[in-house]
């Protein structure tokens, strides 16, 4: 179990822009490798309405759950490390067993044996350092969706955002409101669910 702060900058990029990114710093394609987020709520979006996010990531063999929660200086990620089996029951059955992740569900008055699996989102991601943080490039599909996304992950919030609008500047990239990818998701799953 290990908790931590995450303070990322994110920008929406269209595929010319991607494309423009992964020139300017010579990504190529074998500098990409693919993870999968599946994505959990309640079935009326409980965890969503708190700023909250429930995920388990899968990268190669090895799989990681995640209670992303709002915090003043970015979001506070708990971790937990799953072994592949019971990664598949959670999938199954929505079932945490997580003591630490059940606690924090409970104390945000959120029932866990309400938690559903809502699916999941596939991305394609380079990740380089850059300065004084980690610049990432991803390329994600989910339910009927495609879009490409830059983010820059860093220790200082001040100096991050200074260096993460200079380079979008260089590259003539806009600057664009960006959700995270859980809201992205949920926003389209959402959308799906209740349209008539």
């Amino acid at each position: 179990m290990s908790q931590n702060i995450e303070i990322e900058f994110k920008n929406m990029i269209t595929k010319q822009e991607f494309e423009k990114v992964k020139q300017f710093f010579a990504i190529k394609e074998i500098d990409f490798f693919t993870q999968e987020n599946h994505y959990f709520d309640t079935p009326d979006f409980a965890l969503k309405e708190q700023g909250s996010a429930l995920r388990i990531r899968k990268k190669a063999d090895q799989y990681e759950l995640t209670l992303k929660q709002p915090h003043p200086d970015g979001l506070l990620e708990t971790n937990e490390n799953l072994d592949a089996e019971t990664a598949n029951q959670i999938f199954a059955n929505g079932h945490i067993n997580n003591e630490k992740i059940l606690s924090i569900l409970t104390n945000m008055s959120i029932d866990p044996k309400r938690i559903r699996y809502f699916g999941s989102l596939t991305t394609k991601r380079a990740e380089i350092a850059f300065q004084e943080g980690l610049l990432v490039l991803d390329n994600s599909y989910y339910l009927t969706i495609e879009d490409f996304e830059i983010e820059y992950e860093v220790s200082n919030r001040e100096k991050g955002e200074a260096i993460f609008l200079a380079l979008l500047e260089k590259l003539s990239i806009p600057i664009r409101q960006t959700e995270n990818k859980i809201k992205r998701f949920y926003f389209e799953k959402y959308k799906q669910d209740y349209s008539e």
